[in-house]
């Protein structure tokens, strides 16, 4: 081991067991362990946020496997640097049967051509491909590429592993222990918060605050040193306790409240705390419907443009996104009246179904019509203002009213709107 490496390349594991938050992935006979032990050309390609363990892993099979292995850059290789790398391995190949391992880093950034170049050596077993991406291999890889390999979804590493691999680097790492400093609880939990999932990340910033702390004579590591390294006061956040529910809960009623003020308080608290952006970007999308509805209809559509742009752009940026979208919730007329959908469902649990009336029943397929699926429907388009007195529930429904417009907002208008249906539906009857 160098010293001189930062401390998350001193902490790379060297065996698959070591990789940490990524067990679902790593077991006796899962795709990694036979591309780490099989003769044969398994191709994987992993997706997964920084700092998760994709390019450990890489480094791990390289270190044990008895292939060739090769590494290209996916920002500096050209076609020809690709088309060179498969000759030598076609020839590994031919010469004494040596199978070649290709790790592409950020294989996204391949261009089609070169993706393309890769194709019919993986497909004939020239290579084995790992790719590694942070991008959806699905929109950022070629089809064919993904469809002939093994895709391995890495998540965001828990922040019990990442305590873990702190605790462990603090007791292991012969320059940490050295350093003679001990590190709170405490300071640990707000480092593996801090790391939202990314170990690298989280090793880094415990290596800093240890070297902080060294040259300010302190013995352990707390919260007021991290502070200093950070560069910014820490929150009392704990993603699996108390502060998670209950400032999520304090951004929910400020948003119900109409208050844009303790809205984006509550969000920024969020935002600095490390909290998932698209847990924030759920509960919004939810809260659209829930608190606005059909008093606003297009806060809803802003809300999801803001989740989309949470998963297009990451953080920092969408923090302006998620902002838009809190607000227009927040600032928007209320309405619970799209609520009515479990009054729906509690009937429906109830048994308070029925069979399709038969005039609504499908009646474009063979045979439909003698059974008399169809039969007396009014096509509301035939009618003045599209509107025709028939019956849309069944038998055993009728009556029940499910959906009641508010005076609030866009609703108002809607209310008007259903009483002069009704009121056309009862002149026609």
């Amino acid at each position: 081991m160098n010293q001189n490496q930062p401390l998350a390349a001193r902490m790379r594991p060297t065996t698959l067991s070591e990789v940490v938050g990524q067990s679902h992935l790593i077991f006796p006979g899962s795709p990694l362990e036979l591309l780490l032990k099989s003769s044969g050309a398994v191709s994987v390609i992993l997706y997964g946020p920084p700092g998760c363990g994709k390019t450990t892993i890489a480094s791990v099979i390289a270190a044990q496997t008895s292939k060739q292995f090769e590494v290209l850059s996916a920002t500096s290789a050209g076609v020809a640097d690709v088309r060179k790398t498969l000759a030598a391995a076609q020839k590994a190949l031919d010469a004494d049967g040596t199978q070649t391992l290709v790790f592409i880093d950020e294989i996204h950034r391949f261009s089609k051509a070169q993706q393309d170049v890769l194709l019919p050596a993986v497909e004939t077993g020239i290579i084995s491909l790992i790719g590694a991406t942070t991008e959806n291999p699905s929109f950022s890889v070629n089809a064919a590429l993904v469809s002939r390999s093994i895709m391995l979804v890495l998540r965001p590493v828990e922040r019990h592993d990442i305590v873990a691999l702190l605790e462990r680097a603090l007791e292991h790492d012969p320059v940490l222990s050295a350093a003679g400093v001990t590190a709170e609880d405490e300071a640990l939990d707000a480092i593996a918060d801090l790391a939202s999932g990314d170990v690298r990340q989280a090793l880094n910033r415990l290596e800093t605050s240890i070297a902080t702390a060294r040259a300010a004579g302190q013995p352990i590591l707390d919260r007021a040193i991290l502070e200093q390294v950070t560069g910014a006061a820490l929150q009392r956040y704990d993603r699996d306790g108390d502060q998670h529910y209950d400032i999520i809960s304090a951004f929910i009623k400020s948003m119900r409240g109409s208050d844009p003020q303790a809205t984006l308080h509550w969000l920024a608290r969020m935002i600095e705390a490390g909290e998932d952006p698209r847990f924030i970007a759920r509960r919004i999308v939810v809260h659209a419907s829930e608190d606005v509805g059909m008093a606003d209809p297009s806060v809803l559509p802003v809300a999801v443009a803001a989740a989309q742009a949470v998963q297009l752009i990451g953080m920092p940026e969408a923090r302006i996104n998620l902002a838009q979208a809190a607000l227009a919730v927040a600032t928007a007329p209320k309405s619970p009246a799209v609520m009515g959908i479990d009054t729906a469902l509690a009937d429906v649990r109830a048994g308070r179904t029925g069979s399709v009336p038969m005039h609504l029943r499908d009646a474009h397929y063979a045979g439909a019509k003698a059974l008399g699926h169809g039969q007396g429907y009014l096509f509301p388009h035939d009618f003045p203002h599209g509107i025709v007195a028939q019956q849309y529930l069944p038998d055993e429904a009728l009556g029940a009213t499910y959906y009641e417009p508010t005076p609030n907002g866009f609703e108002q208008v809607v209310g008007k709107r259903l009483s002069i249906i009704q009121d056309l539906k009862t002149e026609r009857e």
